[in-house]
């Protein structure tokens, strides 16, 4: 039997055994329908990563997807990233072991729960600081005519390009990576220290985003972070939104604001911000996750004596609300929203 063949059957024998799986490994998750619902691939608690327990039509047992970040696969995937730095030969020992087909791991289990979560989000962290130091200027490139399609004029050093960035095509793809060119987002914490690189990928022909599965991926750590696009004023206030274009929409309207991209509702609820701001404006979608990520936002930033403001889009999103009815219109939009909240600007 071949390697790769011993490899597709462990991985099947894996899926057959999925919650179990999940229970021992992803503990901190629960069962929600068919799926177990973890916050990432270190097992912290959340609901971002979805591992599927039965087979559905095409979509196979065990397969997941971490709709944070973008990244996909079946439990051998899943299995080395919750291991954290261990070799695939280690990976495959410990399912054999899970499976009852090989003697235990010498090292007791729950010391690698321990350590290794750790080295794994080190190693997805030190990827992203690589992808995005490999990055080109945005001036005359694809990712410039995606944001100029969209209305958007707002860029800044957060943000670069990549022609040939490494690309999956699909959760259950079983072909190589492709390469493909996408606008690459550096994600910081509090100390302006990389942490994440955010991917949209693009379609070369169109300038459009690619048409493929999550088109928006996100590699390294988000959690409390943000993409940030500072105006050089130094003011005490700050626009924290979802996602990135989004973000840059209300940035286009309001270059004279510091902005920060937390990418999702999710992480929006959960951002971290830095010293030195009094106030937040927080620019959410208008759903009900943004309702409920403003909500959970506001809560813990007032309880810490940061003031807050709420910015709704009339439409879905203000990139919706910035092509539907222009920058001076959401300009005008956006600054009646914050005079009735108590801001003093004047707007000239």
């Amino acid at each position: 039997m071949s390697a790769r063949r011993s490899i597709a059957d462990l991985s099947a024998a894996l899926a057959d055994r999925a919650e179990s799986f999940c229970r021992q490994y992803f503990p901190e998750g629960r069962k929600q329908g068919n799926y177990w619902q973890v916050g990432d691939t270190s097992g912290a608690k959340g609901q971002s990563l979805a591992i599927r327990l039965q087979a559905q039509g095409e979509r196979k047992a065990g397969s997941w997807q971490d709709f944070a970040t973008g990244e996909y696969g079946d439990l051998i995937d899943l299995l080395q990233e919750r291991l954290g730095s261990v070799t695939l030969k280690e990976t495959l020992r410990e399912a054999r072991s899970f499976l009852g087909e090989a003697p235990c791991p010498a090292v007791p289990r729950d010391t690698q729960r321990a350590e290794r979560p750790e080295a794994a989000s080190s190693k997805r962290i030190a990827r992203a600081r690589k992808l995005f130091g490999a990055g080109k200027p945005l001036l005359g490139s694809l990712a410039v005519s995606y944001l100029q399609g969209r209305g958007i004029t707002r860029l800044g050093p957060a943000l670069c390009y990549h022609p040939r960035v490494f690309l999956r095509q699909g959760e259950d793809d079983p072909d190589p990576p492709q390469r493909a060119p996408a606008l690459l987002a550096k994600i910081t914490d509090i100390r302006g220290q990389i942490t994440g690189c955010a991917r949209v990928y693009l379609d070369p022909s169109t300038g459009s985003l690619a048409a493929i599965e999550s088109p928006k991926r996100i590699l390294g750590q988000l959690h409390g972070h943000a993409i940030r696009f500072w105006s050089g004023t130094g003011r005490t206030d700050l626009i924290v939104a979802e996602g990135l274009e989004n973000t840059l929409s209300v940035g286009t309207a309001l270059p004279e604001f510091d902005l920060a991209s937390c990418l999702t509702a999710t992480h929006l609820g959960l951002f971290i911000p830095p010293p030195g701001i009094t106030r937040i404006w927080i620019a959410r979608d208008n759903d009900e996750a943004g309702r409920n990520a403003s909500t959970r936002l506001r809560n813990q930033l007032e309880s810490n004596g940061i003031a807050c403001g709420d910015l709704v889009p009339n439409m879905g999103d203000f990139n919706d609300d910035l092509r539907a009815f222009g920058k001076d219109a959401l300009r005008r939009s956006l600054l009646e929203a914050m005079k009735a909240q108590g801001l003093e600007i004047e707007d000239g």
